[in-house]
């Protein structure tokens, strides 16, 4: 993985409302509740060649049990933003045109929303949806109001049961008897082919029924976390299908659907689900009114790519590398240390398709679990007791990531420089206390700074750059040139091509990155 990873353009499958708002009062169909449970009688049986003659059976009965959501909320306007009409009223002396704001007047707000998708799963009235459609401006707090449109353009207020940043998940509850609603369905069973549908919000066009196959499972996006775990599908997912249903040809929700990958935000045909194995248990633990449970060791994990596998070692696919440790949580209670790679845990392999952050969610809070580990080329095993992750407000606070800081300027070619890097395609100079302050390092930080980087090299192509802080390689601490002499012909020695780094940058947290050796 490069230290500055670009990840592919993903998107939430949400619409904002601005221009399409649909289920309006005006017009309305007074059909009454569609009935009760809607997947007892879909098609129960796949057919033995080819795509299914029509969806239209399967359409008809699930599409009572989803339904759009339209979330308000009003928001501050920040100081020197202008109104456009104000603005064109005001330069023509048009009434409304406006004028300086009295003294003592309350800060102007506007209202902003968006649009979704969600589905019944009980007769009275529990909807399931996504998080980032009912999360406050800038991802804290809720939405002042949230409005549930039926199929027969009922609009009914919806109350917040709960919701889950980490899954991105949230449960509704409107008030009411006799919803239709479509039961879970097994994604553990779905496999890469497999025909599904969705149905959703695109665009505030309510009822959209799309079709197509499960692309991928398990699909990652961002490398990091017990979520990043999703179906791929080509059937079309457009802003505002979040949180509505994928479902496979039995009418049972095997997905919630919640991003798209997409150079230009409309469908490509890279639509991204979250299985409902893992949205089941946040959902019934939301239902209950309880914090859902998953496993939590305290410790930063990286995947390994192919450089880094090389100055580990080890095969590549195998494991996940500890970045971080955070102290006095069970992993450091345990005895892992930073730089460790997970490579089995509770009996089961780490791999792209099951991560250790995922097999680690799994475990309950309490339980204690073996974990295999490889260190220094060695295997071995320790036991750790798993505890209860902590929310993300307050693993904001124990990891301390801020943005890159200024101080240090790039551009600056004369900063002095020791050859000793040169197998990594740097040049380096000591640390000192002036260089901590400048590049915004703690000034307990030990190393050796960065000052140029070599363009044509490998560190170069793993995103390192000038400001750095090289604080290891191949786990053992360097503060002086000879040190990365030392520790580069010790891997050649070892028959090894590449050497594993231990960047610091800024107020971030440290992060491993692998380095091929010039030759």
């Amino acid at each position: 993985m490069k230290f500055a990873k670009e990840f592919p353009r993903v998107r939430y499958a949400y619409g904002v409302a601005a221009a399409l708002l649909i289920g309006g009062s005006a017009f309305s169909v007074a059909t009454g509740p569609v009935g009760a449970q809607v997947a007892q009688n879909a098609p129960a049986a796949m057919p033995p060649q080819g795509a299914p003659v029509s969806f239209a059976d399967l359409a008809a009965k699930l599409q009572p049990a989803v339904v759009n959501i339209q979330t308000k909320q009003r928001v501050p306007v920040r100081q020197g933003q202008t109104d456009p009409l104000a603005e064109f009223l005001r330069r023509f002396g048009q009434p409304g045109g406006g004028g300086d704001a009295p003294q003592g007047e309350q800060p102007q707000t506007r209202e902003s929303g968006s649009l979704g998708s969600g589905f019944f799963i009980s007769a009275d009235g529990y909807v399931v949806t996504n998080n980032h459609l009912i999360q406050g401006a800038g991802g804290t707090g809720t939405v002042d109001s949230v409005t549930v449109i039926m199929t027969d353009r009922r609009e009914l207020p919806a109350r917040i049961i709960g919701r889950d940043p980490a899954s991105d998940l949230a449960l509704l509850k409107v008030e009411g008897n006799n919803f239709p609603y479509v039961n879970w369905g097994d994604s553990q069973r779905a496999r890469v082919g497999d025909w599904v549908m969705a149905i959703g919000n695109p665009y505030g066009l309510g009822g959209t029924v799309t079709a197509g196959i499960i692309s991928a499972l398990h699909r990652g996006i961002t490398g990091a976390g017990a979520y990043d775990r999703y179906i791929q599908t080509d059937a079309s997912i457009n802003m505002g299908n979040s949180g509505g249903p994928m479902f496979d040809l039995n009418g049972n929700v095997i997905g919630i659907n919640s991003a798209l990958i997409s150079p230009t935000g409309a469908s490509v045909g890279i639509g991204l689900a979250i299985p409902a194995e893992l949205a089941r248990p946040v959902i019934d633990s939301l239902r209950r009114g309880q914090r859902p449970q998953r496993g939590y060791l305290g410790i930063g994990l990286q995947t390994i790519e192919d450089s880094d596998a090389a100055a580990l070692g080890i095969p590549k696919n195998q494991g996940e590398l500890v970045r971080s440790v955070v102290p006095g949580q069970p992993a450091q209670k345990a005895g892992i240390q930073q730089g460790d790679v997970i490579v089995r845990v509770s009996g089961r392999d780490v791999t792209p398709d099951e991560t250790a952050s995922y097999l680690i969610s799994l475990v309950t809070p309490g339980q204690r679990v073996p974990i295999d580990v490889i260190r220094d080329g060695k295997r071995l095993t320790v036991n750790a007791v798993v505890a209860q992750r902590p929310t993300d407000e307050e693993l904001a606070r124990i990891s301390g990531a801020t943005p890159d800081a200024p101080g240090f300027d790039p551009n600056d070619q004369n900063a002095p420089a020791v050859p000793a890097g040169q197998a990594l395609g740097v040049s380096l100079q000591p640390l000192t206390a002036d260089i901590a302050r400048a590049i915004n390092v703690p000034a307990d930080t030990r190393g050796l700074v960065v000052t140029n980087v070599n363009p044509n090299g490998s560190a170069s192509d793993r995103g390192i750059r000038r400001g750095d802080v090289i604080v290891s390689i191949d786990r053992r601490p360097v503060t002086t040139t000879a040190q990365v002499s030392a520790a580069v012909d010790a891997a050649r020695r070892a028959g090894r091509s590449a050497v594993l780094l231990l960047i610091k940058r800024g107020q971030n947290p440290e992060t491993f990155v692998g380095v091929d050796i010039a030759k």
